[in-house]
């Protein structure tokens, strides 16, 4: 066997173990599947700088990108186990124990994991090995040396015709079925993973006090500025996860518990029975740089948090919500933040629809005017009334601010950076935010470093909620900076000052170059 077909023998072997342990993963748990563990443990062992620069590089595909730098990386050793097999098979397989090894100890610690975590990465392992042994033996000579693990001093060379000598073409069959194999298992753990992820109806109340229909948006009469309500599909999602967790709604269960009067513990037809209410707010991840992506304005349905925790009772020493989702992720919210009056919620509904799974079903936190880091559990189970002195989140562990209020900013939607305009008219338009000191008061466009101007605002929801604006420029050719910035309720303007999203947001003003005539 030649050193190319060697190290594809080791790649097909390892793709068939990968598949199969991802089969076995979406019968059991997606998250223990071993690319998407590996990939799980790069995400929290990146430097929080290098993360923030995938993000603003990247967007939404940072994670796809991740999973496909792991798989280089395992088809890569995987060729190499292939090489050594090629030599001597106990050689190749070390390699693909090793290969195994850290995927399941990496599934296998994960804080709510069982002993069946590490069942994927041992049917991996056992499929891989198995094709990997195949087909070395398929390239050993019949004659001489024919054994699995005979040391390649002591066998024929792969001399097509000669006695003895390995057939070629039943090498390439071998490799065609184990191929053949690693499809058939990738695409039943796909379809067997999608199937489980399906859409769970549960009867979602109405509101007790339907909030009325949201006004029109700019966005019928301004083609290019963003919805003044984003629909689901199209909603940002920024979380740690690489895949979507799967929740019994049979089993789902929220409990809060820590310094309270009395642990109580809430089943989702618990929470459904109450008196739901409608809110809109506007979420932010604080990733999002300035002018970024990663914001959007929704109606959520829900119980507010407040009540749950007057179930309870809250103590007096505690001073945060360290909030549990399904997987044990932690997140810090300040207790004082929480319950100061605003509409923080407990949400199993999204404009209109039952909470999608992606955006935390069956159950999440949504907490206007606070960043998403500190507010917005998704597939929330547990919320533990202790102190910062005591209990440490995710994001805290990481140096990330524990009081993080969104800072007001101004985006352009249209027209894009570098876009070729005509001369004359043009709407220069987007969406706004300022969730302090008394919500939008007004946007200012500044066209090549002059004045602000007033620009004409969208309907207002609230000041927990975006606002649309436009500002109608009378473009003359030539190349030209635009920048917009929002002055709060309050007469505050956005800061210019510039600063990167770690730790507690970013901020600065938003100027893009663009050509006309």
């Amino acid at each position: 066997m030649n050193r190319l077909l060697a190290a594809l023998s080791g790649v097909l072997a390892t793709l068939a173990g990968v598949a199969a342990g991802h089969l076995a993963a979406a019968l059991l748990d997606p998250a223990t599947s071993p690319v998407l563990a590996v990939g799980s443990q790069v995400i929290d062992l990146t430097p929080t700088p290098v993360k923030e620069w995938a993000i603003s590089q990247f967007g939404t595909r940072d994670k796809p990108i991740l999973i496909g730098s792991v798989l280089v990386g395992v088809v890569l050793l995987a060729a190499v186990a292939g090489l050594l097999a090629r030599r001597r098979f106990a050689y190749g397989a070390a390699v693909f124990v090793l290969l195994v090894a850290v995927p399941a100890v990496i599934a296998v610690t994960r804080p709510t994991a069982g002993v069946s975590a590490v069942a994927p990465s041992l049917v991996a392992l056992v499929v891989g090995l198995a094709a990997l042994a195949w087909l070395v033996r398929a390239a050993a000579p019949a004659a001489v040396g024919g054994r699995v693990g005979a040391p390649a001093e002591d066998r024929v060379e792969d001399r097509p015709g000669e006695a003895g000598g390995p057939s070629r073409r039943g090498l390439l069959v071998a490799m065609g079925v184990v191929a053949g194999a690693a499809a058939v298992l990738g695409g039943a753990g796909r379809w067997v993973a999608s199937y489980r992820t399906r859409a769970v109806a549960i009867d979602l109340p109405a509101a007790a006090k339907p909030l009325p229909p949201l006004p029109e948006g700019l966005e019928e009469r301004f083609a290019g500025i963003t919805p003044l309500q984003v629909a689901n599909s199209d909603f940002y999602r920024v979380d740690t996860r690489l895949d979507v967790p799967i929740v019994d709604v049979e089993e789902w269960t929220l409990t809060i518990d820590g310094d309270v009067e009395e642990e109580v513990t809430f089943t989702l037809d618990d929470i459904l029975a109450m008196d739901l209410v409608e809110k809109d707010i506007t979420l932010t991840c604080v990733s999002n740089s300035v002018g970024g992506e990663f914001v959007g304005g929704a109606r959520w349905l829900g119980v507010p948090l407040n009540e749950l925790l007057d179930r309870a009772g809250v103590g007096t020493r505690a001073d945060q919500i360290l909030s549990t989702d399904v997987d044990g992720m932690t997140i810090s919210t300040p207790l004082a933040l929480a319950t100061d009056g605003r509409d923080a919620l407990l949400a199993v509904g999204m404009n209109g629809e039952q909470l999608p799974r992606e955006h935390g079903f069956p159950a999440r936190m949504v907490i206007p005017g606070l960043y998403g880091f500190i507010s917005a559990t998704k597939w929330v189970t547990r919320m533990t009334l202790t102190t910062y002195d005591a209990e440490t989140a995710y994001w805290t562990d990481r140096d990330w601010a524990t009081e993080a209020p969104i800072k007001p900013s101004s985006r352009i939607d249209t027209p894009r950076a570098l876009a070729p305009l005509d001369v004359g008219e043009v709407v220069v338009g987007g969406v706004a935010w300022a969730q302090q000191n008394g919500g939008v008061g007004t946007v200012q466009v500044r066209i090549d470093g002059g004045p602000w101007q007033d620009a004409e605002l969208g309907p207002d929801v609230g000041n927990d909620y975006w606002r649309q604006w436009f500002y109608r420029w009378d473009a003359a050719s030539g190349q030209h900076r635009i920048a917009s910035r929002v002055v709060d309720g309050d007469g505050g303007p956005q800061s210019p000052a510039r600063a990167n999203p770690f730790p507690e947001g970013s901020s600065g003003i938003q100027e893009l170059i663009v050509t006309v005539g």
